[in-house]
């Protein structure tokens, strides 16, 4: 496993080491000693979330606030999808930034996405499994949320968004200057 720092302190794109032979594959998909090492952050995974979606399903931006932070380590079991992180710690060197990365069965790639971002994805193949670990108990009461479309942040998802399929909740999210403040 190798963690490459993103341009956003503390969120590491996570290049498992696969190991192909004539009957697939093998790989260690999380090592908590090992992430500890590569990417200098002690975490705790205490849940695990999957989900599954259709071509144009844009889930996000979400995160918990205050003592219900998570930390999630996302990753793609089937399919392909645009994942985003937007940094919203205040007084951060980066707030307001945002990155994105392609997340697919076939790259194997995870994301880290550290405690004060938010995060969100858009499925861009036909389907996908999207499985994530929380370092936090989810807590209904501390969600947050922003607009996917923020012009503030800027996310170029890549796909038009009259083919997006947003939950109800998504759609009524506030702006990124309006959204709760996740401290």
């Amino acid at each position: 496993m190798a963690a490459i720092p993103t341009p956003l302190e503390g969120c590491f794109i996570i290049e498992p080491n696969v190991i192909p032979d004539e009957r697939g594959y093998f790989m260690e998909s999380y090592n908590e000693k090992r992430f500890e090492q590569e990417t200098g952050l002690k975490v705790h995974f205490v849940q695990d979330n999957q989900s599954f979606s259709t071509r144009g399903v844009l889930r996000g931006l979400h995160y918990q606030t205050g003592e219900h932070a998570q930390a999630k380590l996302v990753r793609v079991l089937q399919g392909e999808v645009l994942d985003v992180a937007v940094d919203i710690r205040p007084g951060s060197p980066t707030y307001g930034e945002h990155v994105a990365v392609m997340l697919t069965a076939e790259n194997k790639r995870q994301l880290f996405v550290p405690r004060g971002f938010a995060h969100g994805f858009l499925v861009v193949s036909e389907t996908a499994t999207f499985f994530y670990k929380c370092d936090n108990f989810y807590n209904k009461e501390s969600e947050g949320g922003i607009r996917y479309n923020d012009p503030t942040i800027g996310i170029d998802w890549g796909m038009d968004a009259s083919e997006f399929i947003i939950s109800a909740k998504d759609t009524v999210l506030p702006n990124f200057e309006n959204a709760r403040p996740v401290w």
